[in-house]
């Protein structure tokens, strides 16, 4: 009687350990797996319990995770990454980019024109137009004017970013509010743009866009909510399951009234402005979903706008150096007192002069503070010299850097800075090769969310233009591996997060991406054409092509 009730205790034992442990409760199988993991890059199948990977193999190792209540999810030999983290997006701006008007891919005057008078027509009397992200390269390079949409726009003050933020158009509505004339003097670290008879233009840059910025109405919190809404759908139909939000306008509280309502699909990392170094109260490590401690700032603005700061002037403008944003002084002093808390620093840096001067302060500050974990950021990292590429590793700085604005940039980049210092412009090979983690991103709205182009344009070079199908500045590519660990496992070690995504791993969060095409066999000049078909965050599926 003893051993019968004792073999009975062990089928129990047996039939709960896979009820509650070891039964998954979705099943991947027919899967051709990139895991992101150097120590098992392949795979075929993969259990998911929870919100998080309980096994991960062949599919004749994992069918016994197959219980009575497991769902099986066949993929159809359909490929499968880790979920992408885009390291920067402007969270808010991207949303409501998304329900402004959209210029970004404008190639004439009077299309621009259209687009904006077409928009004013369908929002209400005193509405600001906001956003918009034009490229007046596409048009031949002539900046616009307020006087080009002033009148389609009597009744609504207009502020909309030139695609790289660090230039707006504003309408005379918009001046006027602001209280700029042509008596209006130049503020600090910006221009005012006048006409030959000093009139404003209505472009301002830099430090000047505030004086119109700051007067539009801050944002409601359904306002918000929609923004990021609108924002975070788009993200998972691009395959991002996570991003670093660096807006600093306020998204993260609105975030968490999400989280707590059930609305939140993407995981996120909150920047704040340095300044507010005292304030700033880092998130645990350990949260899955909302995160911040990270502290943004900047030193100079960008090279479209010739604001990125550069040791030699701009090769179209010979009395031209660019312009630094900030105090060096004040940056530093900034950066160590956010040390001092353990609070994660990045700092957006374009030109070679800003990078050089970014990187002394990063080392002064880890000579005053002495070695540990703290994962210095540079956002962009886009012009560098030689010898400042090799410091990176040195003082393990992570390059936080979009390869989609070198298909961009690189259509025009050389007549701002001449042949020399392109062959060190978005040096993502040389990185690697100095041993640099590199991190992408995309700048989102300044381009667009989507790491299958950042990836192409990393791995191919070739510009928006069709003019450079070899690449441009060719040695400078990267092999796709290398692009999708920039986008993965990478992304996730410049957040502290590497113990918990990043890649397909047991114990790790089951973020995933199901592809159309094997990003590993099909030529490079594809990758911009694959298809996202499925977007899962933590076991769950957030976006599936056939129905959304």
């Amino acid at each position: 009687m003893k051993k019968i009730f004792f073999s009975l205790l062990i089928t129990i034992s047996l039939i709960s350990c896979k009820t509650n442990n070891l039964e998954a409760d979705l099943l991947v199988t027919n899967a051709t797996i990139w895991t992101g993991n150097p120590e098992s890059p392949k795979a075929e199948a993969m259990a998911i319990k929870g919100d998080s990977i309980l096994a991960i193999g062949s599919f004749k190792d994992l069918e016994k995770f197959k219980g009575e209540s497991t769902e099986i999810l066949d993929v159809n030999g359909n490929f499968i990454t880790p979920g992408f983290i885009d390291a920067h997006v402007h969270l808010l701006m991207g949303g409501n980019s998304l329900l402004s008007v959209q210029l970004r891919d404008t190639k004439t005057q009077q299309e621009f024109i259209d687009r904006i008078a077409s928009f004013a027509k369908k929002i209400k009397p005193n509405q600001w137009i906001v956003e918009g992200n034009w490229d007046h390269t596409l048009w031949g390079g002539e900046l616009p004017s307020k006087e080009w949409i002033d009148e389609f726009t009597t009744d609504n003050p207009v502020a909309i970013y030139r695609m790289d933020g660090h230039m707006i158009l504003a309408n005379s509505a918009a001046l006027k509010i602001a209280g700029i004339d042509r008596n209006t003097p130049d503020v600090e670290n910006g221009e005012i743009v006048k006409d030959s008879e000093g009139n404003p233009t209505g472009i301002l840059k830099s430090k000047a866009m505030y004086l119109v910025l700051n007067k539009i109405p801050v944002l409601s919190i359904s306002e918000k909510e929609d923004a990021i809404n609108t924002a975070q759908n788009y993200l998972l139909s691009q395959g991002v399951t996570t991003i670093h939000d660096v807006d600093s306008l306020g998204g993260f509280e609105v975030a968490q009234k999400m989280y707590t309502n059930n609305k939140l699909k993407v995981r996120m990392y909150t920047a704040e402005p340095l300044y507010k170094w005292e304030s700033v109260s880092k998130t645990d490590k350990s949260e899955k979903w909302l995160k911040n401690g990270l502290l943004k700032s900047f030193v100079d603005g960008s090279l479209g706008s010739h604001t990125a700061a550069f040791n030699e002037p701009y090769s179209d403008k010979l009395d031209d150096n660019g312009l630094f944003i900030v105090n060096e002084d004040s940056l530093f002093s900034q950066i160590i007192n956010a040390d001092n808390k353990d609070l994660q620093v990045t700092v957006h840096a374009i030109g070679d002069r800003a990078n050089n001067k970014l990187l002394n302060i990063y080392e002064r500050v880890i000579k005053k503070n002495g070695n540990k974990d703290r994962r210095l950021r540079i956002e962009h990292a886009q012009h560098l010299t030689t010898e400042d590429i090799k410091r990176f590793s040195k003082l393990n700085v992570i390059a936080s850097v979009q390869p989609y604005h070198a298909i961009d940039d690189g259509r025009w980049a050389e007549e701002l800075i001449g042949p020399e210092r392109i062959k060190t412009t978005y040096a993502f090979k040389s990185l690697l090769d100095a041993n640099t983690t590199l991190v992408f991103g995309s700048d989102w709205p300044v381009a667009p969310a989507s790491p299958l182009y950042g990836m192409y344009a990393a791995v191919t070079r070739q510009t928006l233009d069709n003019k450079n199908l070899g690449g441009w500045v060719p040695e400078q590519k990267i092999n796709i591996e290398q692009a999708l660990t920039a986008y993965t496992q990478n992304g996730a070690y410049s957040s502290f997060d590497e113990n918990i995504k990043g890649t397909l791993e047991p114990g790790k969060l089951a973020d995933f991406v199901i592809l159309n095409e094997n990003l590993l066999t099909i030529k490079p000049e594809k990758l911009k054409d694959v298809k996202v078909l499925q977007t899962y965050v933590g076991g769950k599926q957030a976006f599936n092509k056939n129905i959304d």
